[in-house]
Parts: C-alpha cells; structure tokens; sequence
C-alpha cells in the first residue's frame, strides 16, 4: 500500500478567523476514503487560528502566538477527534521541530512512531510544535515540516491542499491569462526567491514556500501535488481516480 502525507493549511481550515467546521469535516470525510486505498499522515495547520476564537491577542507577536498555539492546539485536535470519531478512526497528535530533523536519532524514533500508529490503523496527525520552540528551531510554515516529513516517513507523495488550484505560469490574481503549470520538473530559481505571499491572515507561508518544499523533495527524488484544498474535487480525482484535471504536480526527471 502506498503511503502519502496530506498537508492541509489555515486558510483551508479557517473562514472569518474560525474553524471552517463544514470544510473540515468535508476533508476528514475524504482523508476516509484516502485510508481505504493508501497510509495517511495529515499534517495539519491551524492551531493558532483555533486558539484565535478562544482568547484575542496579538499574533504578530512571539509569545502571543505561542499562547495562541497552546490553547488553539487541543481545541483543534479535539474539533479533529470527534469528526473523525464518526467514522470509527482513532487519531494521534505529533508535535515536531525543525531540530528533530537534524538528529538521526530522532528522525528514527519519529520514523517507528508513525510506522506504528498507522500499522495499528490510528492516523498520525502532526503539527509544529509553536509553543517551546525558538526563532533556530522553527520551519516557520507547515509546507517544509510536511515536506520533511514525507521524505523521511518514505512517503511516495505529499499532497498539499491550499487556497489556491495549483501553479500558475503568472500571478492570477493579477493576470486574467494566467494558466495551471500541470506537471513541472524543475522550478526556476527566480520563483523561489520571491516574496512569501499568504492569502490567510494565519497563514505563514504562501506560493513560494510551497515550491521551496516541492523542491526539497524532488531534489530528494519524491514528488508532490498541488492542488484545491477548499474544493477536494481535484485531490480525489488525483488520488482516487488517477485523473488530473487541475492542480501541479512536482515529479523529477527520472534518469
């Protein structure tokens, strides 16, 4: 069975600054059929757009957003567990740092977690962990954590579902012509040097961290795809049907 790491972002997740609840049940639904055909691990955003609706602070500071964090990551894991209570699948919470990639030994402890919890049919749901964290230790978006954690998971593919229907040859907010690349092979170097530009007020990514993370893993001989995650019409055609009708994908140049 194939393995793939989902990778879902706040502005997928939230609408008004709250949990878009319609939305996530609609993406736990489809991460059950995903699990009928392929091992998930969801990598998940949103906890402190969760921690949001609960108490008003600043975000744009360090330490607001890391209280944010701390009382919006239960609310979020507990919005998770009772939907997907609904369809008998247990879940797990796995909280990581840029620093546990950079230990082997804690990349093969996380490796045998994960492992474990899928074979005991529990879905691995991670997120950074915000809270005791530093500036040094931060991926600073969930796009790379996702892309770190297909790669060393074995993951065959990361999907990241987003605000956006894939990548397109020019910015298509401000070009009526803009097109959907649908397969690329190679990013240039002048689209990872761009501003990050984020469409959600939680987000803290944006276009181009999501093409550093398909360059991570394409340069590591993984692939990934882009695509809808407000609308999962593209995802479950890719996923499940094999059809790609929008979306990008990111696949290396097999030699």
């Amino acid at each position: 069975m194939q393995r793939i790491t989902l990778k879902v972002g706040s502005g997928v997740l939230t609408e008004n600054n709250v949990i878009a609840k319609r939305r996530m049940l609609n993406l736990v639904a489809f991460i059950v059929k995903l699990t009928q055909r392929y091992e998930v691990i969801l990598v998940t955003s949103g906890a402190v757009a969760a921690g949001s609706t609960a108490l008003k602070l600043d975000r744009k500071k360090v330490i607001s957003k890391k209280v944010l964090a701390a009382v919006g990551q239960p609310i979020l894991m507990s919005s998770y567990k009772s939907m997907f209570d609904m369809y008998d699948i247990d879940t797990s919470q796995i909280l990581l740092t840029e620093e546990d990639f950079d230990s082997v030994a804690h990349i093969d402890i996380v490796g045998k977690i994960i492992d474990a919890l899928i074979e005991n049919d529990i879905l691995p749901v991670v997120n950074e962990n915000d809270i005791t964290t530093i500036c040094d230790q931060v991926f600073g978006d969930n796009d790379q954590l996702a892309a770190h954690v297909a790669h060393y998971t074995n993951s065959d593919l990361l999907v990241i579902l987003s605000d956006i229907d894939g990548y397109y040859d020019k910015n298509p907010s401000l070009h009526s012509d803009a097109r959907i690349i649908s397969h690329m092979t190679e990013i240039p170097h002048e689209a990872l040097s761009d501003i990050h530009t984020p469409n959600n007020e939680f987000a803290t990514g944006g276009i181009v961290t999501k093409l550093m993370a398909a360059k991570f893993l394409m340069d590591k001989g993984r692939k990934m795809f882009l695509c809808n995650g407000y609308d999962l019409t593209t995802a479950e055609q890719y996923l499940l049907e094999g059809v790609q009708h929008k979306g990008t994908l990111f696949e290396p140049v097999v030699d």
